[in-house]
């Protein structure tokens, strides 16, 4: 009882960090009204939170091992560049309810990753329930009632897309647990810039400069550089060290909420009833899912990492 009140800070982090991820689909679509592309969006945002990240980082280049380094590339690539081109170029093209409902399937794609890979993790009735409510929950928030799923081949794959990315970057994040969660961090966003650059060569930089002078521009920029990513994925980071993969996860389902909400207060979108029982849905799915993921130690993998390392130095 001590130990989950003791998570309580935790779980609410979580939810305050998805919460504010779910405000970047209005940003970004502004950004995308205003000229830039899927992956100058990216590489901007993520090259403004490196610079923050140095300030506080680790002066460390490396990890402990070559396959350490190329699991923090594997980060890079699915929590980075492949995860917010793939979802950012679905929002050019698809309808935005298509894209909010699909990325938001990630918390079940994580689960299905885990039972399939993970044999500490077994399906049971909470984990099981809790998904299902939760899916349904985001099914009446995202469609507000308007029950009109509008097909687009291509936008509705790089969604799927962009959700699969992020539950393979969550379980990847879990072998991290014996850095320090800056210096992780400092490696995604490294490696996010670094596997995007071939995009420019395909798709060159064609935004024009002056139009950074553009509040709109700017300023949705900074929030995405600075607050979505810098300050988000360092909690992130922490917060999945603490809660383990499946539990931080499952916080993804929140997402929608305060998109509609951030919709409904910046351009006066009503809420339906419909919405709002889905909000509830979507809390109570993640109650019951989290209450039934097995408990997890997720310093687990750093601590038999420190254990074989002392016991080759002795």
């Amino acid at each position: 009882m001590s130990n989950t009140k003791g998570q309580i800070g935790y779980h609410l982090l979580a939810a305050v960090v998805v919460l504010i991820w779910g405000c970047t689909f209005v940003n970004s679509k502004v950004l995308l009204m205003h000229g830039l592309s899927a992956h100058e969006i990216f590489a901007l945002r993520f090259f403004f939170a490196y610079l923050c990240i140095w300030t506080i980082s680790p002066r460390r280049l490396w990890a402990n091992s070559l396959k350490d380094e190329l699991l923090f590339v594997l980060l890079g690539m699915t929590g980075g560049s492949m995860y917010f081109v793939t979802e950012n170029e679905a929002v050019r093209i698809d309808y935005v309810n298509n894209v909010s409902f699909i990325v938001c399937t990630a918390p079940l794609l994580t689960t299905l990753l885990a039972l399939a890979f993970l044999k500490s993790v077994k399906a049971n009735k909470g984990l099981v329930l809790g998904s299902v409510a939760a899916v349904l929950g985001v099914a009446l928030v995202v469609f507000n009632g308007q029950f009109m799923l509008k097909l687009n081949p291509l936008g509705d794959i790089l969604a799927l897309s962009a959700a699969l990315c992020w539950a393979v970057y969550s379980l990847l994040l879990r072998k991290m647990a014996d850095y320090n969660v800056v210096f992780v961090t400092r490696k995604v966003f490294f490696y996010g810039l670094l596997t995007v650059l071939p995009v420019f060569l395909i798709h060159p930089w064609q935004f024009p400069l002056e139009d950074f002078l553009k509040p709109a521009v700017w300023a949705n920029l900074l929030f995405l550089g600075f607050v979505a990513s810098f300050g988000c994925f360092v909690l992130w980071s922490w917060v999945s060290k603490r809660l383990g993969a499946l539990k931080a996860s499952n916080y993804i389902y929140l997402n929608p909420v305060s998109t509609v909400v951030f919709s409904a207060l910046v351009l006066d979108e009503p809420m339906t009833l419909l919405a709002y029982v889905g909000s509830a849905l979507i809390l109570v799915g993640v109650y019951l899912s989290n209450q039934g993921v097995p408990h997890f130690n997720p310093f687990a993998y750093g601590a038999k990492f420190r254990t074989r390392k002392s016991g080759r130095s002795s």
